[in-house]
């Protein structure tokens, strides 16, 4: 199996399925982690394999497309969708930091809640941890939202890249299912 085609079919046109699900699915887990401790308790070391399995997906998807660009008639539409898939990288990466932030401030402050004998917090560190995490969360809604809308964006210029000028507005008239 190459990255080229799969069944039969360009690879890029599967695999950008992966992406479509995961960015989306890595963006309101993070924010999600970010904004409620608890979540990101709860979701442990499955946040950042998301993350990653989110940036692996990314770059796949660019060079299968890259492979198909090659393979078809090159127009705008095609170019312009190109353009915003080198774009996507970032947001990715992005999200893959977060999404390992999280888990390792989760991780650390449940650590150290649970050591026995250590003292109590100051006031001026319960500050700096909200601060932090609010930065956190902050940032998080930011680079979920430009993730996300980054996708959107890359899709709907793929979708007319393929299917401009590639079925009719009105019925045919031609349905072999009825019965």
């Amino acid at each position: 199996m190459s990255l080229t085609v799969v069944n039969g079919l360009p690879a890029h046109v599967l695999i950008v399925h992966f992406v479509i699900v995961l960015v989306p699915l890595s963006a309101l887990a993070v924010v999600a982690g970010a904004i409620w401790p608890g979540a990101a308790r709860r979701m442990g070391i499955v946040l950042p394999v998301l993350g990653l399995l989110t940036l692996a997906s990314v770059p796949l998807a660019t060079e299968a497309g890259e492979w198909l660009e090659e393979h078809v008639d090159g127009n705008a539409l095609v170019r312009r969708h190109a353009e915003l898939g080198d774009g996507l990288l970032p947001w990715a990466a992005g999200l893959f930091v977060l999404a390992m932030a999280i888990w390792w401030t989760t991780r650390r402050s449940a650590t150290a809640q649970t050591t026995p004998g250590e003292q109590r917090t100051r006031p001026a560190s319960s500050r700096s941890a909200l601060v932090v995490r609010v930065a956190a969360a902050v940032l998080s809604v930011g680079v979920a939202a430009g993730a996300v809308v980054d996708v959107y964006r890359i899709g709907d210029s793929g979708a007319k890249a393929a299917w401009q000028d590639g079925f009719s507005k009105t019925a045919t008239g031609e349905r072999s299912d009825k019965g």
